[in-house]
């Protein structure tokens, strides 16, 4: 029997990627029971009657930070044995193709999703990793935790046929080779001949040759 793997979104706007997430590969990974997300509204494991779930950061400054209380009894109540709790945050390291492979194997996944000033520090001491999709601020966790479950989703077994994640980009740390379809001519430019030739060893030749140089542009600046 297939395994499933559980997401958990935890933040103020857990709901806000529910449409995207029900849509195309992601989508259907749910329908066939290999993903599950979950939004969590953080404002449940809030105590007070106001809900409150963010106060000013000591030592001054502009914005506000989120509590560590809620967020802890956010984890305790969702956490379990097989559990990898991700801080989403501008520090974290930089999310990448391996990474996803690495939690596609895992069984639970709890995405933390910050809002405002982002969380009080201490909040680093309960969770496994910090993750950040670059070097750019979002206004909350939200849009980042969905590019992480469907890069992860489309990794999880049975979700894509072996053949579809073959040889794509970030594979062996090589961007994909450019690929092409009908028409053989567009707007006056052509299909590269060798990939019109039949020959699949000269083929093969030619897209890792391709794929390494595109790397080696985009490591440089050039694209």
């Amino acid at each position: 029997m297939a395994r499933t793997l559980l997401v958990d979104l935890v933040g103020l706007f857990p709901d806000s990627v529910g449409a995207a997430l029900r849509r195309s590969i992601v989508g259907r990974a749910q329908e066939r029971g290999l993903v599950a997300v979950r939004g969590v509204q953080l404002r449940e494991y809030a105590v007070d009657r106001h809900q409150t779930l963010d106060d000013e950061p000591y030592g001054g400054g502009a914005g506000m930070l989120l509590k560590p209380e809620p967020v802890l009894r956010a984890l305790r109540d969702l956490r379990r044995p097989d559990s990898v709790v991700i801080l989403l945050s501008a520090d974290g390291a930089r999310f990448h193709q391996g990474i996803a492979r690495e939690l596609a194997s895992q069984r639970h996944l709890i995405l933390l999703c910050g809002h405002y000033e982002g969380f009080d520090a201490r909040i680093r001491h309960f969770v496994d990793c910090t993750l950040s999709l670059g070097d750019f601020v979002l206004t909350g966790g939200e849009p980042a935790a969905w590019a992480i479950v469907d890069a992860v989703s489309r990794l999880v077994p049975g979700v894509l046929k072996e053949a579809s994640l073959s040889e794509e980009s970030f594979d062996g740390g090589l961007l994909e080779a450019p690929q092409y379809t009908r028409p053989p001519v567009f707007q006056a430019l052509e299909v590269p001949e060798i990939l019109r030739s039949g020959d699949h060893g000269a083929i093969a030749l030619h897209r890792r040759r391709t794929s390494e140089e595109r790397t080696r542009r985009k490591l440089g600046g050039g694209e």
